[in-house]
């Protein structure tokens, strides 16, 4: 009948059934195709992003995370005095440095809050140091010197939240004696970021320290040495696994001096908590023996950091990173030797010259007093230069005229550097009618002629400028050209002659030596000396009190030793305030003692 129906409809609804099947598990198979081609392509286009266009870069970081570069500063050269001693030197000290590719950038902060809190440093002090150096910098970046055996145990204990963090030794610069010298051997400190971009391409680097003033900056590329390190492969704990490089740091060279550290112990001493400069020559060469100016410091501190309290008390001190033997003051009587020079050398007042004084002298309206307010009477060089009479000397320079003085005045060495080997010397200053009018639109006047004659008005006079005039008398009237580097002392290249005439040469020196026989140095005339030539003076100074000066020379007869010592706004006088210094000094040079002092009769 009807069977086939049911067998065609069965076999109608199998085969749909079959189709639908059969579909679905095609498209199952083209989905995974299409999204398998898809991932494929997409990662495929990323590796050869990374690969083309920033494989060099992800190279160069991966060679960075296993290569460490370990810079290694070299040793400081060593400065010792005339006989041999340290004056300065290097001493090991622990240090903190930071890894920056150690870790990654997110991974910082946590670490410099707990370095701050150890270190007692600003975390934001440490931040900026880690981001100049830049996070991907495979160098280590010095952020502390000098720590503490407390900060030592401290970042011990906590290593193993300090990644990339490390304790090292390293030298840093050691001044045995403190204070002692600071003006002439300066300090290291280390360099600010204009200094650095100075600096750089002469191979200085982050973190460096270098010569800030005195020796230490002027000797610098002679006393810093070469930079050395190593090139390390380092495992994912920082282990070094192998040296892949290294270079030798090569110290600096040592340096000797002139100084002699007991003579420079004795010129500290003398002028104790004075603020001034004492300079002590050799006449016979220029080398400076001794320099002392305070305030003072202690370059010591400079080789840690130095704290704003730090900072903010050595400023409270007066300025003491000026040195004073460098700068300029007005040299009061000490000049007079100027002026009886430029008297005797024109030929207007020869040595034989004897004239009256006065209690003041008037030049243009303008009264010049006699210190004594009376006068001396009439005197001759010698004399007037033993009692330093102003009008003596007053009469001399307007007589001789204000080129002629200003003339001898720069022959001397005054206005212009003596060429020392420091960068801080000031040229003081010899004015004259071009400066005037540049300054005060003014004529020169014989007033400013008068003025300069007995070291005042707008002359200005370095302690070291003055050693130097003190010099020429005391070695036979040779300029010397003062120096600190222990170097060919015996060359004539140290010393120029003024070509003075003996008759010149000799008044000056038997003037100098009336000042301690007989006029206003006789504190220096004692029996445990050898006889003692000089010249006091004392500098107005408005608005505060006068300056002090003393300036001599001994033995008399043959000199050995030139010291001159400044007070400023002392209170005092030459006589009573600088002579007892140049005695002190001198007491210790020729190893006598004050004890036994008896005034010469």
């Amino acid at each position: 009948m009807t069977l086939v129906r049911p067998t065609s409809t069965s076999t109608s609804i199998g085969r749909q059934s079959t189709s639908r099947n059969v579909g679905r598990r095609y498209q199952s198979v083209v989905l995974m195709l299409f999204v398998s081609i898809f991932m494929l392509g997409g990662i495929g286009s990323r590796l050869a992003y990374l690969q083309i266009a920033q494989g060099e870069r992800n190279r160069q970081l991966a060679e960075n995370n296993r290569i460490r570069l370990i810079p290694k500063p070299p040793v400081r050269g060593n400065i010792f005095d005339r006989k041999g001693k340290i004056l300065a030197s290097s001493r090991l000290s622990h240090s903190v440095f930071l890894w920056p590719i150690a870790r990654k950038q997110s991974e910082w902060p946590e670490t410099l809050a707990n370095l701050s809190e150890i270190l007692k440093i600003p975390e934001a002090e440490i931040q900026t140091r880690l981001e100049k150096a830049g996070y991907n910098s495979p160098s280590l970046i010095r952020i502390a010197r000098g720590i503490s055996p407390a900060q030592i145990t401290a970042l011990a204990e906590y290593n193993n939240e300090l990644i990339g963090v490390e304790v090292d030794i390293e030298a840093v610069r050691d001044y045995p004696n403190g204070d002692l010298g600071a003006h002439v051997l300066g300090y290291t400190g280390e360099m600010n970021d204009e200094e650095l971009a100075e600096h750089k391409e002469e191979g200085y680097r982050l973190g460096d320290f270098i010569g800030q003033m005195g020796i230490e900056e002027s000797f610098e590329k002679h006393l810093r040495g070469e930079w050395g390190g190593q090139q390390v492969e380092v495992d994912g704990s920082g282990r070094v696994l192998r040296i892949l490089g290294e270079k030798e740091a090569k110290a600096g060279k040592d340096m000797t001096l002139t100084l002699d550290l007991e003579i420079q112990k004795a010129a500290e001493a003398a002028l104790g908590n004075r603020k001034g400069a004492i300079v002590v020559l050799d006449p016979n060469n220029g080398g400076v023996l001794a320099m002392v100016s305070r305030p003072t410091f202690d370059p010591n501190i400079f080789s840690t950091r130095i704290t704003p309290e730090t900072w903010k008390q050595l400023q409270g001190r007066g300025n003491p990173f000026v040195n004073r033997a460098l700068r300029g003051f007005p040299p009061a009587s000490t000049f007079k030797a100027v002026t009886a020079t430029a008297g005797m050398e024109s030929g207007k007042y020869p040595p034989s010259t004897v004239l009256p004084t006065f209690a003041y002298l008037r030049v243009g309206g303008v009264s010049f007093g006699e210190w004594n307010r009376a006068g001396f009477g009439p005197m001759g060089y010698v004399r007037a230069m033993a009692m330093s009479s102003n009008t003596f000397h007053g009469q001399i320079g307007k007589g001789v005229g204000g080129p002629t003085l200003i003339q001898w005045a720069r022959r001397y060495g005054f206005g212009q550097k003596t060429g020392i080997e420091l960068s801080e010397e000031s040229a003081g200053l010899v004015a004259d009618n071009e400066w005037k009018q540049a300054n005060y639109n003014w004529e020169w006047t014989v007033g400013d002629t008068v003025n300069m004659s007995i070291g005042q008005g707008f002359t200005q006079a370095t302690p070291l400028q003055v050693a130097v005039m003190f010099s020429a008398p005391a070695n036979g009237g040779y300029r010397v050209k003062p120096h600190l580097l222990k170097d060919n002392e015996g060359s004539k290249t140290w010393k120029e002659s003024l070509n003075l005439k003996p008759q010149t040469l000799q008044t000056l020196r038997n003037g100098m030596r009336a000042v301690v026989s007989s006029g206003t140095g006789k504190i220096l005339s004692v029996e445990h000396l050898p006889p003692v030539a000089g010249k006091s003076g004392t500098a107005e100074a408005p608005p505060g009190q006068p300056h002090a000066w003393f300036g001599g020379y001994a033995p008399a007869d043959k000199p050995e030793i030139v010291v001159v010592a400044f007070a400023e706004h002392s209170g005092g006088g030459g006589s009573s305030v600088a002579a007892p210094m140049v005695r002190q000094i001198m007491e210790a040079y020729f190893k006598k003692s004050a004890k036994t002092a008896q005034p010469k009769k």
